[in-house]
């Protein structure tokens, strides 16, 4: 934790006229000095900055703040970052965490490792761009799909020649680590027979499109096939600066545009993005090959309060537009809106802009269907609301979509809106929907802390919630992941996004607790396990953290080597049958079974005696039993 009063004394140090001149042309006005804003569109300065307040505020759009707020805002920085990079320039040591010399390196190490694998992955885009103005094909492929030269630039599109050791001209040593760990090259073979090792080239023949990361470093690419072949995009795999779950195409890009359009269009694929962007539509972004994930909504909203999804209007799409709702709903405040738009199957969004025009697809966003809507309509599938048994599924299931909602007028006005559709008294929906709703907490009230004083509190509904079983207040499996997390914050980053996701979705205190620990760990990397119980202190202040924490210090001490990992990924094993089982469970009670719900209990049959086998291996010397 960084001490408040270093805080001041860095704002009082940093000029902050010198801090935003950088980025943005300044002129003398009086006793301050104004420019265009770097935050939205304008054509007459509404932008100030007062050295004497050490502030800057712009009159059009109402961005305001300090010299380390402008870091994190307009270049993406970290909070820990953007205080570092100012006290270098001026001069002072950031003070000492409470870190060990031995914390500090391995951090120190890490960080370095996530700059390196970034510039490893820029060389790697450049080159790609070369390769591009060498291939009259790539270009006559852009060429063919309305692109510009100026908008594949803006993109920094790229092409990957069919080769299998292409990248070997821009990286002479072809057999260096950091080309397979940040994804740009396959090797196979044995790792510890590193002579008879044969590695090749990820992408081959393919449009490059680099993904960046929200302070514009390549973190990971996007392939996409010229002609015909399998699979179309192919993504950069998992590494330590590229997570799918996390990452969205195109936001680095669109930054400002979403300050100036007041909503994100979130689409389906990358060429959808650059092409919008050529289209008028600079607004756009793709998530990466996945579902649209909590992470995804989170990110999304600390850039506009307006999200509107657009999806192919076939089966397919239908199914995404669900996913993205409930990944949604934790994030749907009365000052938020998020839309779903539908478009006819036989189109993706660049194919209806240049068959009906940019005015047409202008209304198909004004006509999206509102979060309230989708989520009743998601409900009522399948109920014949003629008969009371269809009504009463109905209310069944908008249980726990309405149940991840927070309080608010909105979540009101739904209950309301539920109630008329199933001819029910709303008193008598509001009394059925009662046991999903998460009591009131101190810290619900705010989402944020005060800019400059550390990460926001743990959300107290802005997850999805699970149903089901209640933990015992003892000493849990849950609190020993929650002591080995604490003292091994890189094990979090090593489980993987789905793992992260199921432990996040866990009950209270626990759920809350992983869900502030994830936010923490992917701003700033692994902690100190002094520093990170630190601020675990300080932010979660609620009566359950406080009992969780109680809990967890009386734990005995655990493993620090791979018997933590062991130990970790155990609990996790055990999570994942539990929910399992409870899948299997639910559509053992249903009453009419499709032949896809026969193949997914097939399919969790076979999970079961997986996870049922790796739990019954031998385990860590202290294994929880869940």
């Amino acid at each position: 934790m960084i001490p408040p009063a270093f805080i001041q004394e860095l704002l009082a140090r940093v000029d902050i006229v010198d801090v935003v001149g950088r980025q943005v042309r300044l002129k003398k006005s009086g006793s301050n000095w104004s420019g265009l804003c770097p935050f939205h569109a304008e054509k007459s300065p509404s932008f100030t900055v007062s050295p004497t307040k050490q502030f800057y505020h712009c009159f059009g759009c109402g961005a305001n703040g300090d010299a380390i707020r402008f870091l994190v805002e307009h270049d993406g920085m970290t909070f820990v970052d953007a205080v570092k990079d100012l006290a270098g320039q001026v001069g002072l040591a950031v003070p000492d965490d409470g870190s060990t010399a031995q914390d500090r390196e391995r951090a120190a190490a890490q960080k370095q490792r996530r700059v390196t694998l970034s510039e490893v992955l820029e060389k790697a885009a450049a080159h790609y761009r070369k390769q591009l103005k060498a291939s009259p094909r790539a270009i006559d492929y852009l060429k063919g799909r309305g692109l510009t030269g100026e908008i594949a630039a803006r993109f920094g599109l790229g092409y990957a020649p069919d080769g299998w050791r292409g990248l070997a001209s821009a990286f002479p040593n072809y057999d260096d680590p950091l080309l397979e760990e940040s994804g740009l090259v396959i090797a196979q073979g044995e790792q510890d027979d590193e002579a008879n090792r044969k590695r090749y080239d990820r992408f081959r023949d393919r449009i490059m499109f680099p993904i960046r990361a929200v302070n514009g470093d390549v973190i990971g690419f996007g392939g996409r096939v010229l002609d015909k072949g399998e699979p179309k995009y192919l993504n950069s795999p998992e590494t330590p600066v590229f997570s799918k779950g996390r990452e969205l195409y195109g936001l680095h890009e669109a930054r400002t545009a979403l300050r100036e359009r007041g909503h994100v269009l979130v689409v389906e694929g990358y060429m959808d993005v650059v092409a919008l962007a050529q289209s008028g539509f600079p607004n756009a972004v793709a998530t990466l090959g996945t579902a649209c994930t909590a992470e995804h909504v989170q990110k999304l909203f600390r850039f506009t309060d307006s999200i509107v999804f657009s999806f192919d209007g076939d089966a397919a799409g239908r199914r995404a537009a669900a996913r993205a709702l409930e990944a949604s709903l934790p994030h749907a405040t009365d000052m938020r809106t998020v839309r779903f738009l539908f478009l006819p199957p036989e189109h993706d969004p660049d194919s209806y802009v240049r068959s009906e025009g940019r005015a047409a697809f202008e209304a198909q966003i004004e006509a999206a269907v509102p979060l309230s809507r989708q989520l009743l309509e998601l409900a009522s599938e399948g109920c014949d609301l003629e008969t009371a048994e269809g009504r009463a599924r109905l209310v069944a299931q908008a249980r726990p979509l309405i149940g991840q909602l927070p309080d608010g007028v909105l979540r009101g006005q739904i209950l309301d809106e539920l109630a008329r559709l199933a001819r029910v008294e709303p008193q008598d929906v509001r009394r059925g929907l009662a046991p999903l709703r998460a009591p009131a907490r101190p810290e619900a009230a705010a989402t944020e802390r005060p800019f400059g004083q550390g990460p926001a509190p743990m959300p107290a509904f802005q997850r999805p919630r699970r149903r089901g079983r209640s933990l015992s207040p003892l000493a849990t499996a849950l609190d020993r992941a929650v002591r080995l997390v604490l003292r091994r914050s890189d094990l979090w980053e090593e489980l993987g996004h789905e793992a992260h996701a199921l432990l996040v979705a866990q009950p209270d205190p626990h759920g809350a607790f992983f869900a502030w620990l994830d936010r923490r760990v992917h701003a700033g990397g692994p902690i100190a396990a002094g520093t990170l119980a630190e601020e675990w202190a300080r932010d979660g202040t609620s009566e359950d953290q406080a009992a969780l924490r109680e809990r967890v210090r009386h734990l005995h001490e655990v493993a620090v080597g791979d018997e933590a990992r062991a130990e970790l990924e155990t609990i996790v094993d055990g999570l994942r049958l539990r929910e399992v089982q409870d899948e299997l469970d639910r559509i053992a009670s249903a009453a009419d079974l499709t032949d896809a719900d026969k193949s997914r209990h097939r399919a969790l049959l076979e999970r079961q005696r997986e996870l049922k086998s790796r739990l019954a291996s031998p385990a860590p010397a202290h294994p929880p039993r869940l």
